[in-house]
C-alpha cells in the first residue's frame, strides 16, 4: 500500500466535502462565512476527517447491507475541529498570532468575527449530520450522539478548562495531564473513528476496539505534538513554537522530559497499531497512518 498516494486521496476526499457541504464565502453575511472558509481551507493535516473515511472504509457495503455515506460525518468532525482551533487562538484563551501556517482568524478578520465563526461551524455540523442522515434516523441520533459527546463539558471543552486550569500551576500531576489529553486531544480522535465505524456498519465489540485505539492514538498525538512544541520550529508547525512553555501549560515534556515523552508516544502508538490489527479488514492505511504519526518526533 502506497502511504502517502492514499493520504493523499482521502485529503483530497475531505476537500472536495469541505466545500461541497459549506455555504459559499458569497452567503450573507459575507464577512462571516469567509471566516469560516478562510479557517476551513487554511489545510492542516486532515487526521479526523480521514480517520472518518478510512474507518468506515474497513466495512464495505455488501449484497446484503448498504453502506452510507461517511463524507458528511467527515466534513461534520472537521468543522467542529476547527471551531475549536478559532476559538482556542482568541486572546482570552491562548493568544496566537499562527495556525496552519497563516494568521489566526481573529488576526486575519476581528475578535468578534473568528468568534462567530467558530460558534457557526460548531452549530453547522450538527445541521449537517442531522440532514445528511435524515433518511437513517437511528445512524443520524448515533452520530450527533457520539459527536455532542465528544465536544461538550465533559470531554473537549472539559479538557481545555483543565488545561487553562493548569497554566503556570505548580507540581501538574501525571494524572491531571492525562485527563486535559484524553479529552482536549483524545475525544475527538476517538470520536472520528467512532463515527466512521457507525457510518460503516460496526457491531458493539469493534465499536469498542475503536473507542480504545482512538484513546492510544490521541494520547500518542499529543505527546508528540508537545515534543514538536520543544523541538521545532514555527515554520515546521504551522503554529507559534514553544508558546506552550511561554505560556507555563502542562505538557507532557514539562512533566515527564523530552526523552520519557519519546517513550510514552512510542508506547502509546505500539497500543494503537495492536489495537488496529484486531479490528479485521483491510487496515494497512490505519498502521500506515499511525507509523508515519510516530514518525514525526523523532
Amino acid at each position: 500500500m502506497d502511504f502517502p498516494t492514499e493520504m493523499k486521496r482521502q485529503v483530497a476526499r475531505v476537500e472536495t466535502g469541505l466545500n461541497q457541504y459549506l455555504p459559499p464565502a458569497s452567503t450573507r453575511p459575507s464577512r462571516l462565512h469567509e471566516a469560516m472558509r478562510y479557517s476551513l481551507e487554511a489545510g492542516g493535516k486532515r487526521l479526523r476527517p480521514v480517520l472518518v473515511l478510512a474507518t468506515a472504509d474497513l466495512f464495505p457495503a455488501s449484497s446484503t447491507r448498504s453502506h452510507a455515506d461517511a463524507l458528511p460525518a467527515a466534513v461534520a468532525v472537521e468543522c467542529l475541529h476547527t471551531y475549536s482551533l478559532i476559538h482556542d487562538d482568541l486572546p482570552c484563551m491562548d493568544n496566537d498570532d499562527l495556525r496552519r501556517g497563516r494568521p489566526t482568524a481573529h488576526r486575519q478578520f476581528d475578535e468578534a468575527t473568528a468568534l462567530l465563526a467558530g460558534d457557526a461551524l460548531l452549530t453547522h455540523a450538527f445541521g449537517l449530520l442531522a440532514e445528511s442522515y435524515a433518511a437513517t434516523p437511528a445512524l443520524a441520533h448515533a452520530l450527533i450522539r457520539e459527536l455532542a459527546e465528544a465536544a461538550g463539558s465533559r470531554r473537549l471543552i472539559g479538557g481545555q478548562m483543565e488545561d487553562l486550569l493548569a497554566e503556570k500551576k505548580p507540581g501538574a500531576t501525571a494524572a491531571e495531564l492525562e485527563f486535559i489529553h484524553l479529552n482536549k486531544t483524545a475525544a475527538m480522535i476517538e470520536a472520528s473513528l467512532v463515527m466512521g465505524g457507525l457510518v460503516g456498519g460496526a457491531d458493539d465489540a469493534t465499536t469498542e476496539k475503536l473507542r480504545r485505539l482512538g484513546r492510544e492514538l490521541g494520547l500518542a498525538f499529543q505527546i508528540i505534538d508537545d515534543v514538536l512544541d520543544a523541538t521545532a520550529d514555527s515554520a515546521t508547525l504551522g503554529k507559534t513554537a514553544g508558546k506552550d512553555a511561554k505560556a507555563g501549560k502542562a505538557t507532557f515534556v514539562g512533566v515527564h522530559g523530552l526523552d520519557v515523552s519519546r517513550r510514552l508516544a512510542q508506547q502509546h502508538s505500539d497500543q494503537a497499531r495492536a489495537t488496529v490489527q484486531g479490528l479485521g479488514g483491510d487496515t494497512a492505511f490505519l498502521v500506515a497512518l499511525i507509523d508515519s504519526m510516530a514518525s514525526r518526533s523523532k
